[in-house]
């Protein structure tokens, strides 16, 4: 479970009571599409057939730019983690990073799961001693492509939200 039991109002929509604005929130859906775009390969190098995971994350951008509803880009996101089940590994992580990503137009707090699943398929697709370096360089370049801002919102909650994302922050 990548979210908190209590959810942050600054990942809240003004309109659900939170501090939220819309710009931001589609600051967080664009970047979270990023992150997961960045290790779409490995699930399409397992699946190449299966177009879900870049719908979902195509999806994420369309409801961005407001051609798309929340329940829409919701739904793909779905599709997408769909797409995960019967795979194992980085192709999972992958498909569930960009699940996440479509996510974020429904709850905005799904940011941290695209980052962290792209991060887990990262490590994944890679031996094990070389995987904690292959995740903070995934996380690192992650942080470069935040937003101005959003940037301390997204740094502040990977250091709250650490630990429900797999210490994957630690970077």
């Amino acid at each position: 479970m990548i979210l908190p039991p209590v959810r942050d109002p600054r990942l809240t929509t003004i309109r659900r009571g939170g501090t939220l604005t819309d710009d931001d929130h589609h600051l967080l859906a664009l970047w979270a599409a990023s992150c997961a775009e960045h290790v779409l390969h490995l699930f399409e190098s397992a699946r190449p057939d299966d177009p879900r995971p870049r719908q979902a994350i195509e999806q994420a951008r369309a409801w961005v730019r407001g051609d798309v509803r929340m329940m829409q880009a919701r739904a793909s996101g779905g599709h997408a983690m769909g797409a995960a089940r019967d795979l194992c590994g980085a192709p999972r992580h992958a498909a569930y990073a960009a699940g996440q990503a479509a996510a974020v137009a429904h709850v905005a707090a799904h940011d941290l799961g695209a980052a962290a699943y792209a991060i887990k398929a990262a490590r994944a697709a890679v031996p094990a001693a070389e995987s904690v370096a292959v995740g903070r360089r995934e996380c690192q370049w992650q942080r470069a492509q935040l937003p101005e801002q959003v940037r301390d919102l997204v740094l502040d909650d990977q250091r709250v939200r650490n630990e429900l994302c797999w210490s994957v922050f630690d970077c």
